[in-house]
């Protein structure tokens, strides 16, 4: 793959870090580490990516040696200057730090919306639901039909699981696709999908159903969802109160759902790449799962989850043509066999010649 990976996503990650700059200054706001409070965004990405690296160089070792059926003919030395050379190495870094300005960009935007606007959509995103659903309320629907005990807890798990699924779909797009158009296409699209979500939470500020119509939840027993939820409130009111006084952000913010929005991209790449039927299977059953949750545990109105649809279809088609890659699959299907076929060609030198 050409150089430039992800200029496309460097432009996005400028833009929405210069909109960050913008309207703090505008209304004398400070711009923070999204997840300073507790582990920072600059330490945690890292650490999670220069993990999947160190996993990566183990497996591809202990791959050659199983092969070889000699443990010392190969070293880790080796295996590590082999898979992760100058080019690697700059692809993954770009990535990186493009994904981190995209993400500190995105999550200060996301909590200077109440300073921008006072204005709430919440009702007349209600009714939108109400019209939808013949004149019902999506979560009192699904409480109804889908009960409030077992059900509770299942897409609570669902919820929670998809906060560490987005970190973990970067190290494999910058580690194990190893320079992949597919690995660029999919972290600018992330990029565009946070762009988006951005631009619609200004252009239709809410909080959705769980803050706004907190009585149709009351029957849910407390889960960890729970505890997510009320932290997330005490947040919003200690940065309302004063945001120099915290270090932390408001993140609430319903109108669309980057949840689904996410997760729709994550399915269209896996569609475009021809992963394994049982991954692609897995990825559209957790988008599923994932649309039931945010509208049962209130995080979203239904509408919402509509509009994350389309961000996350159109963040993969403007990544797509941004990054110059066609809109179509590829010709063969993915298999972890010529996965690992390709990236054990590491030449195997006798150990004396080896550089210890």
């Amino acid at each position: 793959m050409r150089r430039g990976e992800f200029r496309a996503a460097g432009v996005v990650a400028a833009a929405m870090a210069l909109a960050a700059v913008l309207v703090a200054w505008e209304h004398h706001l400070p711009i923070r580490d999204p997840d300073g409070a507790n582990l920072p965004t600059w330490f945690r990405l890292p650490v999670i990516v220069g993990s999947a690296i160190v996993l990566d160089i183990l497996a591809r070792w202990a791959l050659l040696a199983w092969r070889s059926g000699s443990p010392g003919s190969t070293t880790l030395r080796v295996v590590a200057v082999e898979r992760w050379n100058r080019d690697q190495i700059r692809f993954t870094l770009s990535g990186l730090v493009t994904w981190y300005v995209a993400y500190v960009a995105f999550r200060n935007l996301k909590s200077y919306v109440p300073f921008v606007t006072d204005r709430l959509a919440d009702p007349e995103l209600a009714r939108i639901d109400r019209l939808l659903w013949l004149g019902h309320d999506p979560a009192v629907v699904l409480h109804d039909v889908l009960g409030t005990t077992w059900a509770n807890w299942v897409v609570a798990a669902v919820y929670l699981i998809w906060i560490g699924l987005v970190p973990a779909s970067l190290a494999v797009a910058l580690v194990w696709t190893r320079r992949s158009v597919y690995g660029a296409w999919y972290v600018t699209a992330i990029s565009v999908d946070w762009c988006l979500g951005a631009i619609l939470y200004y252009a239709v500020p809410s909080l959705g159903p769980t803050y706004s119509s907190p009585e149709w939840f009351a029957s849910l027993a407390r889960t960890p969802n729970t505890a997510v939820r009320d932290t997330l409130l005490s947040d919003r009111i200690e940065v309302l109160a004063g945001p120099w006084d915290t270090h932390t952000v408001q993140t609430i913010a319903a109108f669309a759902s980057l949840h689904v929005a996410v997760m729709v991209t994550l399915c269209l790449v896996a569609e475009a790449m021809r992963l394994p039927v049982v991954l692609r299977a897995v990825a559209w059953v957790f988008l599923g799962l994932t649309m039931v949750a945010t509208v049962y545990l209130g995080w979203h109105f239904f509408v919402d989850v509509l509009a994350g649809v389309v961000v996350g279809a159109a963040a993969f088609v403007i990544a797509a043509v941004a990054t110059g890659n066609p809109l179509r699959r590829r010709a063969e299907p993915w298999t972890f066999r010529a996965a690992l076929d390709e990236s054990a060609r590491v030449e195997v030198r006798p150990l004396d010649t080896q550089v210890d």
